[in-house]
């Protein structure tokens, strides 16, 4: 499966894990990933350590993501990015609106 959830130890934040290629084909389980990870969560992780590919819709989906959270009070951090992410993410400025780990 190439997004897997989980809660962190304390139970507030959600943590959303990416395989293989972030991209349009995942938008429906992207969305119900953090639309299905409870009210209660207070934060999330985007964790990029096992992504291979980033393209303009998997920005688009971070986005919506951070819109659902709250926007600019949303709590969202990305992480374990490989340098090819990372070069996709702050070349689209991603580190102003994101925790970039």
């Amino acid at each position: 499966m190439p997004i897997q959830t989980r809660r962190s130890h304390d139970g507030q934040t959600l943590i959303i894990r990416i395989e293989g290629r972030f991209d349009f084909s995942t938008h429906q389980a992207f969305r119900d990933a953090y639309e299905h990870g409870g009210k209660d969560v207070r934060g999330y992780i985007v964790d990029l350590s096992e992504a291979t590919y980033l393209d303009s819709s998997a920005l688009g989906m971070l986005l919506l993501l951070r819109d659902y959270g709250g926007g600019d009070k949303a709590s969202i951090a990305i992480e374990n990015c490989n340098n090819d992410v990372r070069k996709i993410l702050t070349i689209s400025n991603f580190e102003q609106l994101f925790t970039i780990r």
